[in-house]
């Protein structure tokens, strides 16, 4: 039967330049709450950089990401046509 053990020694071997596929390939076996909730911390991460943006600064970046996405939306649809 395989063990944790059997496959820490076959990571031991992985080359380090495979390393992040090997990443990759075992984060795509993670349940899908998981990984959910790995992203969800990631975002909340920046919570605290929003917090000390003064209210102008938020309205400018605010508008900023809904001008960005509204033109790779447009850029996207018009390249699949």
């Amino acid at each position: 039967m395989l063990t944790i053990n059997a496959i820490l020694k076959e990571i031991n071997n992985v080359p380090l330049d495979r390393l992040e596929e090997l990443y990759q390939f075992v984060n795509s076996l993670t349940s899908k709450a998981r990984r959910s909730e790995a992203i969800r911390k990631k975002i909340l991460s920046f919570r605290e950089a929003f917090s000390e943006m003064t209210k102008e600064d938020y309205d400018d970046f605010h508008n900023y990401i809904k001008k960005t996405r509204n033109g790779i939306s447009k850029r996207v649809t018009i390249g699949h046509q």
